[in-house]
């Protein structure tokens, strides 16, 4: 009996021992929660946090551009709504007053037992009174060709300015609907990149900045290398002295998107005004200035010259001088003077040529 509780036993010991000596998948480990032992990946560098954010904000950069432009596509479709609108209305106004002159036409004819006045003309004696109704005759049917001419152009019109309203309709709805879209990628782009820099300690936060500061001052260093602004010597306008002025006084303020002033700006919204400043109407966007305004080489890069930044068009600055140029960087920064190479240069456009 003893000897039979030994085996038991040890056949017990052994057992356990097993189980304990197993492979880890034997039985599932618990899933760790948050907070509590869970795996935490690599933290990213500093580089690699700004090379992230920047990337963020540069899309949201582009997105504002096509939201500034989907914005001055609405306003211009509404003011043509309002001005297809009135004439419609006029136009009814004509065709009704068109219609009440007809009548008039038609009752004095009534009026006068409905014999027209070709066969009173026929039936008079008086070679006088047949002279001078002749003439009254012959006016009489061009008012009435007039008349009929000109309400059926008035019809057609009204017609054409009815479709081309319901038309502008669609396409400013159509833009709204794209601004809606557009609106949310802006937002959740910078939204985004504040939460990456909101995360950063202050001590990073500066040092973050500074590494920005760095990758422009290389940038620009490796422009002026190049001999660039050796080419550059022509003067400003007195235009172009103007756009210079009004840029270089919002300096300090701040950036924020879709914004043309006077408080705060975007970068085109910047040199829209800076421009409207100087008596020049220019487009809205970024992109529209390369698009539509006169480019120049950037060897004749001169005060008040707009450069293009970055392959799709969607930064732009005034250049002031002296390889500087002001601008609006980015959501979180305010217009500042910056290196006119400190950013990778698509082109030059020039407002006055």
């Amino acid at each position: 009996m003893n000897r039979r509780r030994c085996v038991s036993v040890a056949i017990t010991v052994v057992c356990a021992l097993t189980v304990l000596a197993g492979p880890a998948h034997a039985a599932p480990a618990p899933t760790p929660s948050p907070g509590a032992g869970a795996p935490v990946a690599p933290k990213k560098s500093l580089e690699e946090v700004r090379a992230e954010i920047d990337a963020l904000y540069r899309q949201a950069a582009s997105a504002t551009d096509a939201y500034n432009l989907a914005e001055e596509q609405a306003k211009k479709q509404s003011a043509e709504i309002v001005r297809l609108s009135k004439a419609i209305v006029d136009g009814r106004e004509r065709i009704d007053d068109l219609k009440r002159r007809a009548g008039a036409a038609a009752r004095a004819q009534y009026r006068n037992g409905g014999i027209p006045e070709e066969a009173k003309l026929v039936l008079t004696d008086d070679p006088r009174l047949f002279l001078e109704s002749t003439n009254r005759v012959v006016q009489g049917q061009k008012a009435t060709r007039d008349l009929l001419t000109e309400l059926q152009k008035r019809q057609d019109d009204l017609e054409t300015y009815t479709r081309d309203a319901s038309a502008e309709y669609g396409r400013l709805e159509a833009n709204r609907v794209k601004q809606a879209r557009t609106k949310k990628l802006i937002q959740d782009r910078i939204a985004a990149a504040e939460q990456l820099e909101s995360r950063l300690e202050v001590a990073e936060r500066e040092r973050l900045r500074e590494l920005e500061r760095r990758a422009q001052n290389d940038a620009q260093a490796e422009w002026l290398a190049s001999g660039a602004l050796r080419e550059i010597g022509s003067s400003a306008t007195a235009e172009g002295r103007k756009a210079i002025a009004y840029a270089t006084a919002q300096i300090g303020k701040p950036y924020v998107w879709g914004a043309e002033g006077p408080d705060s700006f975007d970068c085109s919204g910047l040199t829209l005004r800076a421009w409207g400043a100087a008596g020049r109407g220019i487009p809205r966007t970024s992109q529209e200035q390369w698009r539509l305004l006169p480019r120049v080489a950037v060897r004749d890069l001169r005060p008040g010259d707009l450069i293009i930044y970055f392959e799709d068009a969607s930064h732009v600055g005034i250049y002031v001088g002296d390889g500087r140029m002001v601008h609006a960087p980015r959501p979180g920064r305010d217009i500042t003077v910056a290196g006119a190479g400190s950013m990778p240069i698509l082109g030059v456009v020039r407002p006055d040529k």
